[in-house]
């Protein structure tokens, strides 16, 4: 069966190059430095031949460009970033039939630029944010109008990745998260919590349109259906210094049914449990085949191999499985099926 991987990052080879200059701390780059399939596109391609039937939507890996680059960097870097994706779909449109827009979210301005140039020239399928820029929330005013436009302008999906590093820390008391907690679970914490910002910050109200894909499955939403289901029926009770119950009520919809508008991922590292929950929650036509490649123990095959047979022994309908693999990334798209 065909399956589009909806989430393999990349590092096109010019733009690692220079995202290494521009990088103060190697060591903060260290994991990108040792997966030669992530900058190499002779072994990525190598590797691909073993998986018949497969393709990749191309997005940016991390580091966030914000974080290698100032604002008056991160705009040509990521103009680099796109202009490179776009050369490798136009070399092999086979094997990477779309990519997703990078942008520089650290000057909103240039990001509106970016968008247009890369949706409305290169082609761009849709853009990724991560869940924080530099430690600012999503839902800031400064970065309303970058997903305005790619609603209203563009009416493209947006693709979400955690942004989480040591420096923030699980106690108050030490300096940074020890044994890679902040990538472990903070990853999945700060994924969840840029989507309640967005719920409660009012985001698919507004843009009722929007189409926000969620790494990793939706992080933790799907397990804590009941928190977020008839616990947040209870928004509000717990807090005394702001109006919260008030809020709840001004809602149009509860809590839970906002959540349910997320689109997820499978890149869930093969894990079996994680897809019956995350396709429980959000259904099978809000799912998208991904693989995370190749930040896998074997370093890009992995999980194209394990993901997909985790998703087979699940015994789904057909019709479901050939919704995740390849005809829901198609839809959102907006690409032909054949």
């Amino acid at each position: 069966m065909r399956k589009i991987d909806s989430y393999a990052h990349i590092l096109p080879r010019r733009y690692f190059e220079r995202m290494a200059e521009l990088a103060k701390d190697k060591g903060a780059i260290k994991r990108w430095l040792t997966i030669p399939v992530l900058y190499d596109l002779d072994a990525r391609l190598k590797m691909m031949e073993s998986f018949p039937d497969y393709q990749q939507i191309l997005t940016l890996s991390n580091p966030p460009i914000e974080m290698i680059a100032g604002p008056d960097v991160s705009p040509a870097l990521a103009r680099l970033a796109n202009e490179e994706m776009a050369a490798i779909r136009d070399q092999h449109p086979d094997k990477f039939p779309a990519f997703v827009a990078s942008l520089p979210m650290n000057n909103p301005a240039a990001c509106l630029e970016e968008m247009d140039y890369a949706i409305s020239t290169l082609g761009a399928r849709g853009i990724q944010v991560f869940t924080n820029v530099n430690g600012r929330p999503l839902d800031e005013p400064d970065f309303w109008p970058i997903f305005d436009a790619a609603v209203k302008t563009y009416d493209v999906p947006v693709w979400m990745h955690p942004a989480r590093g040591a420096n923030m820390t699980d106690y108050a008391s030490e300096k940074k998260s020890k044994f890679e907690i902040w990538w472990t679970f903070g990853w999945p914490y700060e994924t969840s919590a840029a989507m309640t910002r967005m719920v409660f910050s009012g985001f698919f109200d507004k843009l009722p349109n929007l189409r926000v894909i969620t790494h990793h499955m939706g992080a933790m939403i799907p397990f804590f259906d009941g928190r977020v289901g008839p616990g947040l029926d209870q928004f509000g009770s717990r807090t005394s210094d702001e109006d919260y119950e008030g809020l709840l009520k001004s809602m149009p919809k509860r809590p839970i049914d906002y959540f349910r508008m997320f689109y997820a991922d499978t890149a869930l590292a093969g894990g079996r449990s994680g897809l019956r929950c995350g396709l429980d929650f959000f259904g099978a036509k809000q799912v998208l085949f991904a693989s995370d490649c190749p930040f896998d123990p074997e370093g890009g095959p992995m999980f194209i191999r394990t993901i997909p047979e985790a998703i087979d022994s699940l015994n789904l309908p057909e019709e479901d499985r050939e919704g995740i693999y390849f005809r829901n990334a198609l839809r959102l798209l907006k690409m032909p099926c054949c």
